[in-house]
């Protein structure tokens, strides 16, 4: 026979209720024996009956359930001075900082066009107004990178002109030094060239009386 799911509600006939009662509570007790047996653990269990009864376990041979509840009570006041050392400012401030990251991340998605199904008219219309206003900056940051790079621009030519021209002058001036150059050489220069075997000169002697001295003739 399958078991069907039991209802999470109070049972209204008594006696299916006590029923029930006692054998949750067998159950439970039997839970508790098994993990402080297989896992070590300490445990202490209370359980008050609609009547008022008791039934209690402890897994300390040595001592009753007190010991738990006392080991307990002192873990209680522990916790509580260490949550009383943190500021109530900083876990405030924590809160706040998570739903301020939440509402950061909920205005993301809607200016990227997501979750755009619950925004009414007037939301619609201060999203629209927002985005005008980042386009407007960003064509306004566009433009001026624009312009800065034309200036930049403009000074690389100037420069690159002012280069050319101190390149033109240096060019000007040595055109002017070949020209001094070639008509200083191209003045003609008379030299006396002779081609061919040498001619011997010899002597002729003349008559006393027509000459005094001793003429070459060639």
């Amino acid at each position: 026979m399958v078991r069907g799911k039991t209802q999470m509600k109070r049972i209204e006939n008594e006696t299916s209720r006590q029923v029930t009662f006692s054998k949750r509570r067998n159950g439970l007790l039997k839970k508790a024996f098994e993990l402080s047996v297989l896992c070590d653990a300490e445990v202490a269990l209370i359980i008050f009956s609609t009547r008022g009864r008791l039934y209690e376990f402890s897994s300390s041979r040595c001592s009753s359930i007190h010991r738990t509840v006392e080991r307990y009570q002192r873990k209680i006041k522990d916790l509580d001075l260490t949550d009383k050392g943190i500021p109530e400012n900083t876990q405030e401030g924590d809160v706040s900082m998570a739903k301020k990251i939440e509402h950061l991340e909920a205005s993301r998605r809607k200016l990227l066009g997501d979750d755009l199904d619950t925004c009414g008219i007037d939301e619609l219309q201060q999203l629209e107004n927002q985005l005008e206003r980042s386009l407007g900056r960003i064509r306004a940051r566009k433009n001026q990178l624009f312009r800065e790079r034309i200036e930049k621009l403009k000074e690389e030519e100037k420069c690159l002109l002012e280069v050319n021209k101190r390149l033109r002058e240096q060019c000007s001036s040595s055109d002017q030094d070949v020209e001094l150059v070639t008509e200083k050489g191209g003045e003609e220069v008379e030299t006396e060239l002779f081609i061919g075997r040498p001619v011997r000169r010899m002597p002729l002697k003349l008559k006393p009386s027509t000459h005094s001295a001793h003429m070459y003739i060639s």
